[in-house]
């Protein structure tokens, strides 16, 4: 390995010897996907792989590159956090942590008091445990098709078949289906599955069984774009402080993508928790977990057997809170969403009248510059729509072909697609232009 550089072996190569070293040959199997790439480096809209070739990125590393790879003025926020002397003190506050949590609070209105962790999925096991202490029960409900983490209460199938949860019910649950070994059945049976968009069924569990929380993206976007029905959320929220529940968002991946306020701001609501992740640091690792002051402060109850545990060596790192910061001061700026959204709306166009043109039964779900193109003619309200209409062998070609010619989504049938502020007219066009190549040979 001496005098080896990243760009001396080629993607085989490195994936032969990550096979014999790594348990699944990648860290995290949710990458593993075929075709096996080795990318090699990024930036702004572009990847680049060990071979040599360029890729337009649509992937995003799911998403938390809202404003592009290696963006310099976040890159540039970090460095100057080392050459500035900042470091892991693990003794007491300090002042960049202290200036992030105020610009958080800043930013999302229903944002009290927060806390900060590494990952999205830290903040929502945060969630659970802090919502079970507040209400003193154990039962959360979590929507079918919903991500919200790898921890053991929400590790359920993301993308099941029809087959393995049956036809729609309503009012009524579904079954734990674990995507995990490990998982006690105890827990399982403190979980219950509703469908998204169904607050019927959300009504009919809270009656069953003493509810700590609703766990819910507010938009589901692990299975595509799967929007809230107009009063959903307005509804959840609601239906939790009728039965002595709290209402959680995840808003790991709709947070600061779809403006600095999170999709609650947008659709004009506040839950009782928020949880946030990805985009918030534009790549670097930071979660937040915050809310009503009520229920945060008890990670300071004087009372010990109130108080939840919080703690980690690695929160609120000062490089990735340096990130953070020049994150959401550079998307304070005039005029970045609008940039953004003119991008996304530029591409969403042009595939719209190129489906049409082909004669393709599609429909481009987004949430602002998060985009699904559905292969059936209409937009899923749920992941049983999703199941029964969608054609999944021919996304998985359309996304398979884009690759082949220079186009990154990754190559898993109904994954988010995420347009960033460094996507280019230039690159929009190149995008619309090998999408009609593609839809000639699929």
């Amino acid at each position: 390995m001496q005098g080896e550089t990243n760009q001396s072996l080629s993607s085989l190569e490195i994936i032969d010897r990550s096979s014999k070293y790594i348990a699944g040959g990648v860290v995290s199997l949710n990458r593993k996907v075929s075709p096996g790439i080795v990318f090699d480096s990024a930036e702004g809209s572009k990847l680049y792989d060990v071979d040599g070739r360029e890729y337009i990125d649509y992937h995003a590393a799911f998403a938390p590159y809202l404003l592009g790879h290696n963006f310099p003025y976040v890159n540039d926020a970090a460095i100057k956090s080392l050459s500035d002397g900042w470091s892991l003190m693990g003794s007491g506050t300090n002042y960049w942590e202290a200036t992030l949590s105020q610009m958080l609070c800043e930013s999302v209105p229903s944002l009290e008091l927060v806390q900060i962790t590494n990952t999205g999925s830290e903040a929502t096991a945060h969630a659970i445990r802090l919502s079970r202490a507040y209400t003193g029960r154990d039962h959360i409900i979590l929507p079918l098709g919903g991500y919200n983490g790898w921890h053991n209460e929400v590790a359920r199938k993301v993308m099941t078949t029809i087959d393995e949860i049956g036809p729609r019910v309503s009012p009524g649950e579904y079954p734990f289906m674990a995507m995990s070994g490990g998982i006690p059945e105890d827990t399982k049976k403190v979980v219950h599955i509703v469908n998204f968009n169904d607050l019927g069924s959300v009504e009919y569990v809270m009656k069953k069984y003493p509810i700590a929380c609703v766990m819910t993206e507010p938009v589901l976007q692990n299975v595509g774009i799967v929007s809230p029905n107009p009063g959903y959320l307005k509804g959840l929220i609601e239906l939790c402080e009728r039965h002595g529940s709290l209402c959680v968002f995840d808003e790991v991946k709709t947070g600061f993508r779809t403006g600095l306020g999170g999709y609650q701001e947008y659709c004009g609501v506040k839950p009782h928790l928020s949880v946030f992740g990805k985009a918030v640091a534009n790549g670097f690792p930071l979660g937040v977990i915050g809310g009503k002051r009520g229920i945060m402060e008890l990670f300071n109850d004087p009372d010990d057997k109130k108080r939840v545990l919080i703690a980690g060596t690695y929160n609120a790192h000062p490089v990735n809170t340096a990130a953070a910061i020049a994150t959401i001061e550079f998307l304070r700026r005039d005029g970045v969403y609008e940039s953004i959204d003119k991008s996304s709306h530029l591409l969403y166009d042009g595939l719209k009248m190129l489906f049409d043109e082909k004669g393709i039964a599609s429909t481009l779900a987004n949430n602002k510059s998060a985009f699904c193109a559905y292969f059936c003619n209409e937009a899923p309200q749920d992941l049983h729509d999703v199941l029964k209409n969608h054609n999944f062998q021919l996304d998985l070609t359309y996304r398979q072909e884009l690759i082949k010619r220079g186009v990154y989504h990754i190559p898993i049938p109904c994954k988010q697609g995420s347009v960033s502020y460094s996507h280019t007219e230039e690159d929009i066009n190149k995008t619309l232009e090998i999408t009609r190549e593609v839809l000639k040979v699929i």
